[in-house]
């Protein structure tokens, strides 16, 4: 059992972590429940492969320069693996949290109030085929299973995104009332972590402030260095425990997608402390990663092809994808029907997952997916480590071998590389190039509304927040 001082820790800052954020600084506890909702408290035990617990933190909006400069950050790194070429896999913030959680972004490049239709599948519905327990960690949701858009409360004008949230994005999720005790706040994971109930699966999201969103990189890496110290020391959380450490995209849109990563917890071996891994991973490797570690099967979309996580690849003896990431980007979602802004390209038609083929993690293809979708031909070649597509002309010639095979995204791959029809520059203008219409707006939020109402079209967002 952990002492009951351990809670202690986390309404202090680490004595590891530096005071290099705001002087304001002074805890970094639990979100305050705002009501008496009752959480799901599921838990199971699965051993995986490599770890028993995976569990993800990501912070907002750093480019991969700067937050290797990062002392807090630095001291993190020197307790585990840094990914030297962990990618996000679009802009803005939405889409990498979507995509995270269902492999692929559908087009998305805004932060809008989407519902994605309950035939879209998650890792969540992985996770349900051995039972193996999950949760979210939202700080300052206020309540269980919360699906409005955002919540402020008396400590942050604005504490809670929804757009920060992966799993309520999703309708076979939000039609759950079971599944939706499991979005739960930090004060629940306290319980949680107190009552030795922790799910094996979990995603945490920090409030606004202390993932760095309206504060800095200084704050956001400072209070996650002190929640992971604080941490640290209970062998119930830590013990055969992988944690990843990420940034869910960068600040410069323009460039490559790349974000600091760090591998970190008990279940990360001593001689695979301190080192980095130059391996391509990318927002979907967190679930090719979760397959393979479980002996789970693939949602068939970006999932399918992505690298696992070395130590985890290592356990299946799967040998992962050698990418040049010279020419790689993977700054602008895949054409699709989420599209609204003009930064992706709009196509009318939800891409199909592959059916077929036993994916990276080497356990076939989800059976609700090939119910759904056998006998359709699948939108893109999904076996590729990262993805590109020819018609929109995204991420193409970059090079990279899999198992003694030297390919060219776009040149040499085989698969279905995406349909002409339909595609179309934005829903907004076919007329301005997405990029520059993409920093206009960005740049001048309020003459962008305007001009987007005067050509008809209604934005459903409620804030001009772009990350």
């Amino acid at each position: 059992m952990s002492s009951p001082l351990v809670m202690a820790s986390f309404l202090i800052l680490s004595t590891f972590c530096t005071l290099s954020a705001a002087s304001s600084i002074v805890t970094h506890g639990f979100g305050i429940s705002e009501n008496n909702a009752t959480p799901e408290y599921s838990t199971s035990y699965l051993p995986g492969v490599f770890c028993d617990r995976f569990y993800q933190i990501w912070l907002e909006n750093i480019d991969y320069a700067d937050a290797a400069k990062n002392t807090d950050l630095k001291w993190l790194a020197e307790k585990g693996t840094t990914l030297t070429n962990y990618f996000a896999t679009g802009h803005t913030s939405e889409p990498n949290y979507c995509a995270a959680a269902s492999g692929d972004s559908y087009g998305m490049d805004n932060d809008n109030f989407h519902q994605i239709p309950s035939n879209v599948s998650t890792v969540v519905d992985l996770l349900n085929t051995k039972g193996i327990s999950w949760a979210e960690y939202q700080e300052d949701i206020p309540s269980v299973g919360y699906e409005g858009e955002s919540f402020s409360n008396k400590h942050h004008d604005l504490a809670y995104v929804r757009k920060h949230n992966p799993l309520v994005l999703f309708d076979s999720i939000t039609n759950n009332a079971t599944a939706l005790k499991s979005i739960k706040s930090f004060s629940s994971f306290e319980d949680d972590l107190k009552a030795q109930n922790l799910p094996q699966w979990a995603f945490f999201t920090p409030n606004m402030t202390n993932d760095g969103h309206d504060t800095s990189l200084a704050y956001g890496a400072n209070w996650m260095c002190g929640f992971i110290t604080g941490l640290m020391d209970n062998t119930y959380f830590w013990n055969n425990t992988m944690i990843l450490l990420t940034f869910d995209e960068t600040e410069t849109y323009a460039e490559p997608n790349r974000v600091f990563s760090i591998l970190i917890g008990g279940a990360i071996p001593t001689h695979l402390v301190g080192i980095s891994d130059h391996t391509l991973y990318t927002h979907y490797s967190t679930i090719s990663t979760v397959s393979a570690n479980w002996g789970l099967p693939s949602l068939g979309r970006w999932d399918c092809g992505a690298n696992i996580f070395g130590p985890v690849a290592d356990m299946v003896n799967h040998t992962n994808c050698v990418v040049d990431t010279t020419n790689l980007y993977l700054n602008e979602s895949l054409p699709g029907p989420l599209e609204a802004l003009g930064y992706s390209k709009y196509r009318s038609s939800w891409p199909v997952p592959t059916t077929d083929g036993s994916c990276s993690a080497g356990n076939g293809i989800l059976q609700a997916v090939i119910d759904a979708y056998k006998g359709r031909k699948p939108t893109y070649n999904y076996t590729t480590p990262f993805p590109y597509d020819t018609t929109a002309g995204l991420d193409l010639d970059v090079t990279f071998s899999c198992n003694g095979t030297t390919y060219v995204s776009g040149v040499n791959t085989s698969g279905a590389i995406g349909h002409a029809v339909g595609v179309i520059s934005s829903k907004l203008t076919n007329a301005a190039s997405n990029s520059a219409w993409y920093a206009e707006s960005r740049a001048n939020p309020a003459s962008f509304l305007s001009l987007a109402v005067a050509l008809g079209t209604l934005l459903v967002t409620s804030e001009w927040s772009w990350h």
